[in-house]
Formats: C-alpha cells, sequence, structure tokens
C-alpha cells in the first residue's frame, strides 16, 4: 500500500487547528524552503505554560491531524520531561517548548533566513 501525499498547507492547517485547541501561545511558522540543506520545509513553533500543556498540545495535534488526515508522527521526542517536544511529520517539524526552554534555545534566531509567519490567537 502506497501512502497518500498530505498536502503541507492542509497539514500546517491541522497542526495550527491543535495548538489552538488548548490554547498554545507564540505560534510562528518557519518557512525553510528557501535555504539550502534543511530537513524540512517548515517547522511549526509555539509555547505552552508546562509540562502538562505542553503534552496537552502534543496529543492535541496528533489528535487533530489524526482525524482529519489519517497521518500521524512519523517520530516524537521529548515527552518524557515535556520542556521541548519534536514532532516530525517528515516534511513538516512541530517544536513545542515551555516558555523559558523556547528563550533559552531561540531557534527562531538560529533559523533567521527563514520566513517566519506569527499566528495571531484570540486568547
Amino acid at each position: 500500500m502506497v501512502k497518500k501525499e498530505t498536502n503541507s498547507d492542509q497539514l500546517i492547517a491541522h497542526i495550527i487547528k491543535g495548538i489552538e485547541e488548548v490554547k498554545g501561545n507564540d505560534i510562528d511558522i518557519l518557512d525553510l524552503r528557501e535555504i539550502e540543506n534543511t530537513v524540512c520545509d517548515y517547522f511549526i513553533i509555539c509555547s505552552g505554560t508546562s509540562n502538562t500543556q505542553v503534552n496537552a498540545i502534543v496529543n492535541s495535534i496528533q489528535k487533530t491531524v489524526s482525524k482529519s488526515l489519517k497521518d500521524k508522527p512519523w517520530h516524537i521526542e521529548g515527552s518524557e520531561n515535556a520542556e521541548w517536544v519534536l514532532m516530525d511529520y517528515v516534511n513538516v517539524v512541530v517544536h513545542v517548548f515551555q516558555k523559558h526552554i523556547r528563550e533559552f534555545y531561540d531557534i527562531e534566531s538560529l533559523w533567521g533566513d527563514a520566513k517566519i509567519t506569527s499566528i495571531e490567537t484570540n486568547y
């Protein structure tokens, strides 16, 4: 059985929806397609206020994407301490941080050449 390609735009929309369902903060999309030798096309970065919320965000993303697109992450890392959880959907990699860990690693600056789109939230 050949796995059908999931449109990156659709995947991103459902990931954002999953983040917003549990009130994830500071959502940024980094478009890496114009940068050479990147591991994926997009990073989606967001923050939670505690390890409980970080895990809730990860679970919400998984549930939303699975239900809508019948897709699941290729790999998830960091769930044990839930300070920085990485969800790998191959072309789209999601980083869910606790705020202080996000500030420390400052991924947005590391990928400064990427086009960054910030998602406004109403909560």
